[in-house]
């Protein structure tokens, strides 16, 4: 078995081998005549004194013992075994569909959107033309919402499933080993997409198939159990197992379920702006001067405060990024961030967003509980009546961050990241109170904790509102069926159950694990 040794190395010392080994052995009783082999098992960057330093987990392996070797994913040919459906193409979907070849199903995967190559021009129609493409835009379309918004591969979800694993998939089909290593793994928008298509060829070569433009538009469920789901209001399919990975934005699914008596819930959910500041300030925050290191990535940051009985808090956090339009129907504005892998544009952006609870909410109904739809709703509200404000297009309303808390409306902006552009306004009469009133105390405090985060250099760009689903799809803690159908897996970010492209990744292999252990 390795030994694993804790030390701390500074920026320049990062990649000095000799230097790196001077520290392992001044901690542990070993020679270099001991071991036969080392690396990097984790790397982090600690930012909270002064000098910043990289934390390092060194993995030793001593003469003698056997080093194993990683399996890598390995194609089978499944064409002629059991099919199982899978609803989106998105980081559940796919992972699922890779799970399913791995354990002997054949996977049939329908996708509302399009291709990644296909999809990019109707992003470019959404940025250059103000024109929203309902079921092809940057949350609609081969690897979901992850592949064109930065594929920040870090979670939390550490007891949901194997993280290591779905790290190393990702490794299999082009991305860089670096992942296995980052403490906040990233592949950058530029990469995401190759390595999408990958695994889409190996679903293929494998016998699966990926159909694309396909939307679901109906099922058909009886006695408790799924039997059918229809295709482009058209052709009917059976199947006994259906893996429903569609992801927080496909609204038409939450009506689709309800209409067809499937239970669904309102769940609590985040709702705010995204800020952009220009890179250079925060790597002179965060890293106390020392921005000019060349050893040293695009600083990050993570902010959190309770407000008045509510959580604000920073939300995929993008160094170097790009703020991108992420409607998904016409009536609608939204916005979102990513970055490339280099991390290397002149902007940094995050969500700034309020934790809501249904009950929170300015349209709940106390006579009226159990309505599903009431996060959903005030979620549209909003994105609407920020369309509304900016102009009826793919503008958003924005303003400046001291302007915003002191009620001004600003006269002018700095440049900005997000390519459609910005119309100024007050904030403070476009979003309901109950989140702009939080913000205002957030962002000044804030500013304490990162001085120079608080400036009017920085601009509010409204709203971030899509992070994560304001629906549940209720399922069985053990089976991870729905709880009245059975064979219907309501899967990852868009039932609840995720929070980005890992954990989002992990819940399909679950669900596609239940499926495999009821099918032996």
């Amino acid at each position: 078995m390795s030994k694993l040794v804790q030390i701390s190395v500074l920026p320049h010392h990062l990649e000095d081998e000799d230097h790196i080994l001077h520290k392992v052995f001044e901690k542990i009783d070993l020679r270099m005549d001991d071991v036969q082999k080392w690396n990097v098992r984790k790397r982090s960057i600690d930012a909270r004194q002064k000098k910043v330093k990289y934390n390092l987990q060194i993995e030793l392996w001593l003469t003698g013992e056997e080093i194993p070797e990683r399996e890598v994913y390995e194609i089978q040919d499944v064409s002629g075994a059991k099919e199982v459906a899978i609803i989106g193409a998105g980081p559940a979907g796919l992972y699922a569909a890779l799970r399913a070849v791995e354990g002997g199903l054949k996977p049939i995967v329908y996708e509302r959107g399009k291709d990644v190559r296909s999809r990019r021009r109707d992003l470019a129609a959404i940025n250059k033309d103000h024109t929203v493409n309902p079921e092809s835009n940057y949350c609609y379309g081969e690897g979901g919402a992850g592949t064109y918004s930065d594929g920040k591969l870090y979670t939390r979800s550490k007891k949901r499933g194997n993280v290591l694993k779905a790290l190393e998939w990702f490794v299999d089909f082009g991305a860089t080993p670096d992942i296995l290593v980052d403490a906040h793994p990233h592949i950058g928008t530029n990469k995401l997409p190759q390595i999408i298509t990958s695994m889409r060829e190996a679903i293929l070569e494998a016998g699966g198939e990926v159909h694309f433009e396909s939307k679901m538009t109906d099922l058909r469920h009886e006695n408790n159990q799924i039997k059918a789901i229809q295709i482009n209001d058209a052709e009917w399919k059976e199947y006994d197992n259906v893996i429903l990975a569609t992801g927080h934005s496909a609204r038409d699914i939450f009506n689709l379920l309800h209409k067809r008596d499937v239970k669904i819930l309102a769940k609590p959910f985040a709702i705010g702006v995204r800020i952009e500041h220009q890179q250079e300030l925060i790597d002179q925050i965060q890293y106390h001067g020392d921005d000019q290191n060349p050893y040293l990535p695009p600083a990050s940051y993570s902010l959190v405060e309770q407000v008045d009985g509510m959580g604000v808090y920073s939300f995929c956090m993008c160094p170097g990024g790009i703020i991108a339009p992420c409607a998904t129907d016409t009536e609608e504005v939204v916005t979102n961030g990513w970055s490339p892998s280099k991390r290397n544009n002149p902007y940094s952006n995050s969500g700034i967003v309020v934790s809501v609870s249904p009950e929170d909410l300015p349209n709940y109904d106390p006579n009226n509980p159990n309505d599903p739809f009431v996060s959903l709703d005030f979620q549209k509200q909003v994105e609407y009546d920020c369309w509304v404000a900016a102009g009826k297009t793919q503008r958003v309303p924005a303003q400046r961050m001291m302007d915003f808390v002191e009620g001004k409306v600003s006269t002018d902006f700095p440049k900005t990241s997000y390519h459609p552009g910005l119309t100024s306004v007050d904030l403070n009469k476009i979003l309901p109170d109950m989140l702009a009133s939080r913000l205002k105390v957030a962002f000044v405090a804030f500013g304490k904790k990162m001085k120079g985060y608080y400036t009017n250099d920085a601009v509010l760009h409204a709203p971030e509102s899509r992070t994560s689903s304001p629906i549940n799809i209720p399922r069985d803690p053990m089976s991870l069926e729905h709880v009245d159908v059975k064979g219907l897996y309501p899967c990852a970010e868009g039932a609840g159950y995720a929070g980005g492209i890992i954990s989002a990744g992990i819940d399909g292999i679950n669900c596609m694990d239940r499926v495999i252990e009821k099918d032996r």
